[in-house]
C-alpha cells in the first residue's frame, strides 16, 4: 500500500514537472540560437492559412511568419495546426509562437500572450447592390443565410426583426452558395468571405451592416515578455513601412483594416 502510493505520488510529481516544462517561456535568444522559429499557422482557412500547389503552407499568416523569421535573423519552420490544438501545440512547446489566425480574447489571453493587432476579421451582413439595407429594421421580412453557430449567426440573430427568415446552413460556403444562387436575399460572413464573394462575382454584392470586428494577435507562451516585445516592434513596423498592408492587399484585395492598422 505505501509502495503503491509512494508510486503514485511520483508519478504525479513528475506530471507537474513535465506540465511546467512544457509552459516554459520563450525568448529570443533561444530561437535565435535554434537557428529557426517554430510557428503554428492554420493550413485550411483561406487566404490565412492554405496549402499551395508546391503542398507548402502559403496564405496571409504564412507571409507575416516569414517576414517575422527574417526580423529575428532565422529560419523560419512553419508547423501547420488546427484550431483546437494551436495554443495546446504552443503551450507544450511543438511551436515558439503562433500566426494562426488567433483573434484575441479575454478567454483566450488566459492561456496565451497576445501581441497587438496584426490582422483581423469583420462580420457583416452582404447582399446584392439593389438589395436595400442601411439599418437592422430594414432585414425586416428579408431572408438572411449564416452558417450555423458562427458569429454571423449570434450577431444576425441578436438584430434582426421578428419577421425576417434566418436560414442556416452547415457553412460558410453554402449560405454563399444560397446568395449567388437567389435561395436567400442575403448572408451573414466576415470580410473574408466577402473578398471571395467578389472574385466570384465582381461588382454584384456589397456590405449593408457590419456586426462585429474581431481582432488577431501573435500568440506567444505566457511569461515570454522579451519575445512579445520583439514580436510587437516587428509588428508596429511592419505597419509602419507599408509591408503588412501589402500582404493584406495581397491576399484579401483590400487595405488594411482601420481598426486593425491603428491598433495599439
Amino acid at each position: 500500500m505505501n509502495i503503491s502510493r509512494r508510486m503514485v505520488m511520483a508519478v504525479i510529481g513528475a506530471g507537474l514537472m513535465m506540465g511546467a516544462s512544457a509552459a516554459s517561456a520563450q525568448t529570443v535568444e533561444s530561437i535565435k540560437s535554434a537557428g529557426a522559429v517554430k510557428i503554428g499557422m492554420l493550413v485550411d482557412f483561406p487566404p490565412f492559412g492554405i496549402m499551395n500547389t508546391s503542398n507548402e503552407p502559403d496564405g496571409y499568416d504564412a507571409d507575416v511568419a516569414k517576414l517575422l523569421a527574417k526580423e529575428l535573423g532565422v529560419k523560419v519552420q512553419i508547423v501547420p495546426v488546427t484550431g483546437p490544438n494551436r495554443i495546446p501545440y504552443l503551450q507544450s512547446n511543438q511551436v515558439d509562437l503562433l500566426v494562426a489566425s488567433l483573434g484575441i480574447t479575454e478567454e483566450r489571453a488566459k492561456s496565451v500572450d497576445f501581441s497587438q493587432p496584426y490582422a483581423g476579421i469583420s462580420i457583416g451582413v452582404f447582399g446584392a447592390k439593389a438589395t436595400e439595407v442601411s439599418k437592422p429594421e430594414d432585414l425586416s421580412g428579408k431572408t438572411i443565410g449564416v452558417a450555423r453557430a458562427s458569429t454571423q449567426d449570434t450577431g444576425v440573430t441578436k438584430i434582426a426583426p421578428k419577421d425576417a427568415k434566418i436560414q442556416r446552413f452547415d457553412d460558410d460556403a453554402s449560405a454563399v452558395q444560397a446568395l449567388l444562387s437567389g435561395q436567400v436575399q442575403l448572408i451573414g460572413v466576415s470580410n473574408v468571405v466577402a473578398a471571395q464573394i467578389e472574385k466570384a462575382a465582381p461588382g454584384r454584392f456589397t456590405q449593408k451592416l457590419q456586426l462585429s470586428q474581431q481582432v488577431q494577435g501573435i500568440a506567444v507562451r505566457k511569461g515570454s515578455a522579451e519575445l512579445l516585445t520583439a514580436v510587437n516592434a516587428f509588428i508596429a513596423k511592419v505597419k509602419a513601412n507599408g509591408e503588412l498592408g501589402k500582404i493584406h492587399e495581397k491576399w484579401l484585395g483590400a487595405p488594411l483594416p482601420d481598426f486593425v492598422a491603428n491598433a495599439k
